[in-house]
Formats: C-alpha cells, structure tokens, sequence
C-alpha cells in the first residue's frame, strides 16, 4: 500500500526543491516507513542546503545510528555541535552534544 505522506511530500518537493519543511518531513517519513538511507539521502540533501537547520543533523545522526552507521552518525552529531554553537541554538547543541556522547 503506498504512502500517501511521502507520495504527498515527494510532490511538494517536485514544486519546489528547497522547501525545507518538505525535505525534513519526506526524511523523517522515509525513517518511519524504514527507507534509511533514502531518509539520510534526504537528511545530507537539507543539510547541504541548508546547513543551519539544526534538526536535521539530530534526527540525521539518529538515522545513521538505526542504519548501524556509527562513525557517519558521530560525524554528523559532531557538525551539527559545530552550527549549532555558532548560531547560538544551545538547546540543540545540548541534545547532540547528548546524542553523542551516549554514541561513546
């Protein structure tokens, strides 16, 4: 049965490729449907656009964790430690910080 969420966001995407809502939430879909690395495809794509969107080195991280991609997962917690201090989104900055350090 196909999704209609991520057939849904797949369009909104066609309409406009820098939608960051859109991006964020087909990745995020792609994870909930188990589509990993279609989900950090999409995940490295926002980030590449938009570097400064916080979450999605976050959930980006978590993906990579789930895909048994600990060194790409550490490496994506570390950059998003990086922006996040540099914008000054401290609370972002702490649950990656967070994410990382239980990763070890």
């Amino acid at each position: 049965m196909p999704n209609n969420r991520l057939d849904i966001l797949r369009q909104m995407l066609e309409q406009d490729p820098a939608s960051n809502f859109a991006r964020y939430g087909l990745a995020m879909e792609l994870v909930k449907d188990g589509q990993l690395d279609a989900a950090l495809e999409q995940f490295q794509d926002l980030i590449n656009r938009h570097p400064e969107y916080a979450a999605a080195y976050f959930h980006g991280g978590q993906t990579c964790e789930k895909a048994g991609k600990l060194d790409q997962a550490r490496a994506m917690y570390l950059q998003g430690i990086s922006v996040t201090t540099k914008t000054g989104d401290m609370h972002t900055r702490s649950e990656l910080q967070a994410a990382l350090d239980i990763l070890g």
